[in-house]
């Protein structure tokens, strides 16, 4: 945690930041090991203040307080009391700041004002994700971990799926497998799609019951040592796959391994998405494929960097991203597959 605080301070410095109020709980949780996640969106289990020129600081509630101790010298823990936002900005300006960056990609509007009353604000660049970006080798080596737990689901689940199932019985048995494998928590609910449901990217499993000779989509990951996996995966069930399915998933197939082919330092992820979409567009069904290649992922099942059309970033060792090209046909259903890939120094990895 030391050595990421000085890397932040190293950024700061560089970019003119005096005094960061860290409040992301993905961010909070990178830099302390406190509380990775907020109960809901409207509460917080605290901040980080951290200055170029002075001690750093927990902020939290009296709930919190003994966790914090645990993650944070006790004499750099603040107690703040009600209301919240207000008691922190008192806090903030009796250590005699008065230039306060903040992370507003993560700050309700209600907050951001409340804090603007009596602190200058300033809107901080995403420095704790720059830095989150590439892994270091106890990272990688948690997602190596998680992502293997998501192997070991996928094998259960695909001797399990029996016609008869509902797309609800399908996501509690993800459920339960994560968590009997050790996983605290599920990356993200389950995706989960029958016959046509499947042409929904995003699909909330409901009560479609499974059908002999139909294709099923399924998305699902689960978080273990804090990190998460994310892999999907579209399979057959019966003995007769229609000739669409076929086609559709060697195509996903394929574009995908011309992706992951083209993965290493120096290329840019917007290369990666290029190259699955002129692969569909060859074959008549760029229209088809309606997200983004892929995305980051770690802490957070969604992190920088994105792989698609859009703020392009360059690979560097060390970065974990998706890759998941899919097709998808409202008449039928869609297919989509997807690996988790390391930036290694000379390529990939794929997990």
């Amino acid at each position: 945690m030391s050595q990421r605080i000085d890397a932040l301070k190293e950024l700061m410095r560089r970019q003119g930041v005096g005094a960061l109020l860290v409040i992301h709980p993905a961010n909070r949780f990178y830099l302390s090991g406190f509380e990775l996640h907020d109960g809901q969106c409207n509460e917080s289990s605290g901040c980080l203040l951290l200055r170029t020129d002075g001690p750093d600081w927990l902020l939290t509630d009296a709930r919190f307080t003994v966790e914090a101790w645990r993650h944070w010298p006790e004499e750099h823990v603040h107690v703040y009391g009600s209301p919240r936002v207000e008691k922190i900005a008192e806090f903030v300006k009796s250590l005699g700041v008065r230039e306060l960056w903040v992370e507003t990609h993560a700050m309700c509007a209600e907050t951001y004002l409340e804090l603007g009353k009596s602190l200058e604000l300033r809107a901080a660049p995403r420095l704790v994700e720059e830095l989150r970006t590439v892994k270091d080798e106890g990272e990688l080596a948690a997602l190596r971990v998680s992502c293997a737990l998501n192997h070991r689901v996928y094998a259960a689940l695909e001797a399990a799926l029996a016609p008869g199932m509902t797309e609800r019985d399908v996501a509690w048995m993800l459920e339960r497998l994560f968590r009997e494998g050790g996983a605290e928590a599920l990356s993200f609910a389950p995706i989960v799609g029958f016959g046509p449901n499947g042409a929904l990217p995003h699909a909330t499993p409901g009560d479609a019951r499974l059908q002999p000779e139909t294709p099923v989509l399924i998305d699902m990951g689960g978080r273990l040592g804090g990190y998460c996996s994310d892999q999907t995966r579209t399979w057959w069930i019966g003995e007769r796959p229609s000739d669409e399915f076929r086609r559709t998933l060697d195509l996903v197939r394929e574009a995908q391994g011309l992706a992951i082919a083209r993965v290493a330092p120096g290329v840019s992820t917007d290369e990666l998405h290029a190259v699955a979409k002129e692969y569909f567009a060859r074959h008549g069904e760029a229209e088809h494929f309606t997200h983004s290649l892929g995305h980051g992922i770690g802490l957070e099942t969604h992190e920088a960097p994105g792989v698609g059309p859009f703020r392009p970033t360059i690979l560097r060792p060390g970065m974990v991203i998706t890759v998941e090209p899919g097709l998808y046909y409202p008449s039928w259903g869609g297919v989509r597959w997807e690996h988790m890939v390391v930036v290694t120094e000379d390529g990939h990895e794929v997990l």
